[in-house]
């Protein structure tokens, strides 16, 4: 199964589809999934709704307000034909119209196996089927023949590019050593040579390179890098973040100016498309008259805010929570509807900024901006209801270790409540976060808490027990920003797939939460017990990479 779904929701759907459809309705939706996928417009976007029913015949009960891209849905409808397909174990003697595999149609239209590949990926359907029990990948006729009439001066240059002489290709590679001498760039030759042999710039591209790749020693372009994988277009991104010029990537990675801001622009881009800006919507943010309303100050409170009597015992840090003064129902709602509108305001941008012909460094700029407002809006509504998780805790209390193991739980339900709660039902916020953390703890809390020995320490005793011997927090602070820093190197031994892993169940990203074995698993399309696997595989990798770097780090198991 494919995992490099560009639109989550297709990505969903597939899974849906590929776990519970039965195999002749696979069969059928991988075809209405082509049909679909030939009536696609460019420059345009597609509302979820009307695409899942286009497949599947049927609308989802919750309505969805989700669009996708042309671009991006025909690049994953693509995958998902080949995932149906695929997971319908379908042989090729059950299908009804001739089947061409690679090799075939590599003969047929006289090109290369690579040729058929680069027109996969610019619309050729494939499906993956059972060939004398092994799967491959296979073409129907119907497929080739609609890819062929669509696509006919693409298949005319790939005839071309396999008709080179050895004259042709000499007299280029001796021009292109030509140009190299006189200063040009491999994309200044590649665009000449072109235009001077008429052939594609992708021929003189390859051309070039296999000369290179099997001439080192005569090589045209010895220090040429060749095509940037994901992990450098990452690293490249990250040392620009630290502080790195743009020259100076130019220099590192052998690359132009405007290859670099190329790659820095689709980084930022992923990075926007990974924001966390699920929202509750209220019909009431399609009203931007009131902007001002929604983003105003918070009101104030009717009457000074009682003073609360601190617990006795309390350690320092947590009698603090006690100074932070309780939020009023107009406070309450007020942020909650700031905080979302803000997510709204975000998730609008985000969703047309591909479609957008300005700026969009500025268009992304201001998502940041939005999200980053609405993370401040969100910490005080948590900082002003951490004293409810200290009073719930203190009820379920069996031990020291106990109550701060439940404090720290308490948070994390906490902050999810806060994520999930919808203002607009009139309800008080306390109230919902009470359930939701004692629904937490009834659920994470072991027997053992519940059986203790009759001998129990009382809570003031508990408190007491307790003595806050932290660290200066100037000293706290300090080491903890060297702790992340090796932690980012140690997180570099990691493959992609491992380090996402990581970074989504210890809540590592930016103005992330952590996450749970199954949400990780719903977001990658695999088990959660398979992500439990993965999970301590990459700890294990970790903590090795820890001893040699001889980093005092903890890693859960």
């Amino acid at each position: 199964m494919h995992e490099e779904y560009r639109d989550s929701k297709i990505k969903e759907l597939r899974c849906q589809l590929t776990r519970f459809a039965p195999k002749g309705k696979k069969v059928e939706q991988a075809a209405l999934a082509e049909n679909l996928y030939s009536e696609i417009e460019p420059d345009r976007s597609y509302a979820f709704d009307y695409l899942c029913f286009r497949i599947t015949n049927y609308r989802p009960e919750t309505p969805s307000r989700h669009n996708i891209a042309s671009a991006d849905l025909k690049h994953d409808l693509r995958l998902l034909i080949e995932d149906l397909s695929d997971s319908a174990d379908v042989a090729v003697t059950e299908v009804s119209e001739p089947v061409h595999t690679v090799d075939e149609l590599s003969k047929l239209f006289s090109v290369s196996t690579k040729t058929i590949s680069r027109w996969r990926d610019a619309g050729l359907v494939s499906r993956r089927l059972l060939f004398a029990g092994r799967k491959r990948v296979g073409f129907l006729h119907s497929s080739v023949e609609r890819f062929v009439s669509q696509n006919r001066d693409k298949i005319r240059r790939g005839e071309r590019f396999s008709q080179l002489s050895e004259d042709e290709k000499s007299e280029m590679i001796e021009r292109a050593r030509q140009l190299v001498e006189g200063g040009a760039s491999l994309s200044e030759i590649t665009r000449q040579l072109a235009q001077q042999m008429k052939r594609s710039p992708e021929t003189i591209r390859y051309t070039l390179k296999n000369f290179d790749a099997d001439n080192k020693a005569l090589a045209i372009f010895p220090d040429h890098r060749g095509v940037l994988t994901e992990e450098d277009k990452r690293a490249i991104f990250k040392l620009h973040v630290h502080g790195a010029s743009v020259a100076r990537l130019c220099k590192r990675f052998k690359r132009t100016r405007t290859s670099i801001q190329r790659i820095l622009l689709d980084m930022r881009m992923e990075q926007i498309l990974e924001l966390p800006l699920d929202y509750i919507y209220n019909e009431d943010f399609e009203d931007t008259s009131r902007e001002a309303e929604y983003l105003g100050p918070i009101p104030e409170p009717a009457s000074a805010p009682r003073k609360v009597r601190v617990p006795a015992g309390l350690p320092s840090y947590l009698a603090a929570l006690y100074d932070v003064p309780l939020l009023t129902r107009e406070q309450e709602y007020h942020l909650f509807r700031k905080m979302n509108y803000l997510k709204h305001k975000a998730s609008r941008l985000r969703e047309g900024l591909e479609e957008t012909s300005g700026s969009k460094t500025a268009m992304m700029d201001e998502i940041d901006d939005l999200y980053e407002a609405a993370v401040l809006v969100k910490n005080k509504v948590v900082q002003s209801n951490l004293r409810l998780v200290v009073s719930i805790a203190k009820r379920h209390v069996a031990s020291t270790d106990d109550f701060f193991a439940l404090v720290s739980d308490g948070n994390m339900s906490l902050i999810r409540a806060v994520e999930k709660f919808d203002y607009s039902r009139g309800n008080k916020f306390s109230t919902y976060a009470s359930w939701a953390i004692m629904k937490n703890f009834a659920r994470t809390i072991p027997s053992e808490f519940k059986h203790r020995d009759r001998f129990r320490t009382t809570t003031e005793e508990l408190f007491v027990a307790r003595q806050d011997d932290r660290l200066d927090p100037y000293v706290e602070e300090t080491v903890q920003r060297s702790r992340q820093r090796e932690l980012s190197k140690i997180l570099n031994r990691l493959d992609e797939r491992e380090q996402k892993i990581i970074t989504a169940r210890f809540g590592l990203g930016r103005g992330t939460e952590p996450l749970t074995l199954k949400q990780v698993g719903e977001e990658m399309g695999v088990t959660k017990e398979r992500i439990r696997q993965l999970e301590a595989r990459a700890l294990t990798k970790l903590r090795e990479a820890a001893d040699e770097a001889k980093i005092d780090v903890e890693l859960g198991s």
